[in-house]
């Protein structure tokens, strides 16, 4: 049945909700792809975690370092790291497994000096632990160069040991080298000393634990052998750069027999504790504290806390070992079992950009959503504008009456609307000026009464 005005009656059929969960999910939905990406992104720069075991390269069965690195394994096992120990023949071998990308080996001690040319590119230092002193000992009179061992029987360390490296690179600075009137032996350790004491040789060049202060001082008390003076050492250590001067104090051996009675001068390589560059970060910074408990005390030839030192001569310091040597251990490393603060450093990696990019997403989503519902009420006003303006002009009954029709489609489409209550005064604001607008048509182009509230005075 029709109105008298020839048009259907208007049906109200506008419903009124809370909130509009599609509205909600359209506004939201493109902010939440974006976090879902960032985290896509830092899931896959995302730093793994640490494995729980290593392999680490050391040297002879019962050689200083070897003992060293079964101290290391007592202390990464505080943190649950399994450290596998393996035995070599020295540095050169070290460097040689370290350098083999099919070795299972992660870490290992490396004398400064034995590399025989430009370092691998995979490999990186720690820092130095500990100084590998050169002391030679030797028979007859007093030698203050070493030119002067020229065509004499030298003990200078086994192959592919570190002794023998930094033997052969000084001898070499002062014309001796393989082949020529001094014979080069292989002996090193104990070997090389009873040789000399025996007399089947006429100096021993001993580094490592053949160097050691008690090693020293029972050669230094032995009849008719001598130890070395490096007077020469600055320049030793000018020349190679890996090399430190050292001095062996007045009274080391012996200080109520004031032995030695004077200072001597020594060379030494440093030794460091070099790793692959896969090396995970919190791995280097628990085998830098375990070189720091283990290498920090003093003795003879070191100060209290002089290693581990960020010395680095024949391979790079890694940026991880450079951050621990300047500032330490990151904080949550400083207050967290290592295990936890491992988990919560990549936890961060993924909660730092959510949170960088949910706090202002949240804080524009209510924007969004008040502008996606209100565009539902103001994108009529177009076609109510348009409307009133042909009513304003000179129509005839069938351009009115199609006017009317437009503006009927108009209002049922609006009476359909899905609104949250919020809006609900814009949703009527709207009818209202429907109504308006058909006064203009009905009433012959004469206005109507003015609405009480324009639609840009409601508030959301």
């Amino acid at each position: 049945m029709k109105s008298s005005t020839g048009r259907k009656p208007a049906r109200l059929v506008a419903r009124f909700v809370a909130i509009s969960w599609r509205d909600l999910a359209v506004s939201f939905g493109p902010i939440l792809l974006i976090i879902a990406a960032a985290i896509w992104v830092a899931v896959r720069l995302i730093q793994p975690a640490p494995p729980d075991t290593l392999t680490i390269t050391t040297g002879p069965k019962g050689s200083s370092f070897w003992n060293a690195a079964q101290k290391y394994k007592a202390i990464l096992a505080r943190n649950r790291i399994t450290l596998n120990v393996l035995p070599s023949a020295g540095s050169a071998d070290n460097l040689q497994r370290l350098a083999d990308p099919r070795s299972n080996v992660d870490v290992g001690f490396v004398q400064d000096g034995v590399a025989p040319g430009p370092v691998p590119d995979n490999l990186m230092s720690l820092g130095s632990v500990a100084y590998v002193p050169l002391a030679i000992f030797y028979h007859g009179p007093t030698v203050t160069r070493l030119s002067e061992f020229k065509g004499l029987r030298l003990a200078i360390g086994a192959e592919g040991s570190g002794t023998r490296e930094l033997a052969l690179a000084l001898l070499k600075a002062n014309g001796i080298e393989p082949g020529g009137a001094t014979k080069l032996l292989p002996l090193s350790g104990d070997d090389a000393a009873q040789a000399l004491v025996s007399g089947q040789v006429d100096a021993a060049f001993l580094t490592g634990d053949s160097a050691q202060p008690p090693v020293i001082a029972k050669l230094y008390r032995t009849p008719n052998v001598q130890f070395y003076n490096f007077t020469q050492a600055e320049a030793y250590a000018r020349r190679f750069p890996y090399l430190t001067r050292i001095e062996l104090p007045m009274g080391a051996f012996d200080l109520a027999r004031n032995l030695p009675s004077a200072p001597f001068q020594m060379v030494a390589p440093t030794e460091e504790l070099v790793a692959r560059t896969t090396l995970h970060p919190a791995l280097s910074d628990l085998l830098i504290e375990a070189a720091r408990e283990v290498h920090g005390r003093a003795n003879v030839m070191q100060h209290a806390g002089e290693f581990p030192a960020p010395l680095a001569h024949d391979f790079p310091i890694s940026d991880d070992a450079a951050r621990y040597y300047k500032s330490g251990k990151s904080f949550l490393y400083r207050i967290l079992p290592f295990w936890l603060a491992s988990l919560a450093d990549r936890l961060l990696v993924v909660v730092v950009p959510l949170i960088v990019l949910l706090v202002p997403a949240l804080r524009l989503v209510p924007s969004l959503y008040a502008w996606r519902v209100k565009s539902r009420i103001y994108r009529w006003y177009g076609a109510l504008i348009a409307i009133e303006r042909s009513a304003l002009s000179e129509t005839s009954v069938e351009e009115r009456q199609s006017l009317i029709e437009r503006l009927d489609a108009i209002e049922e489409s609006v009476n359909g609307l899905k609104m949250p209550l919020a809006y609900a005064d814009q949703f009527y604001v709207l009818r209202e000026h429907i109504g308006f607008v058909r006064g203009r048509l009905t009433q012959g182009g004469e206005p109507p009464p003015e609405p009480t509230q324009e639609p840009h005075e409601q508030t959301a």
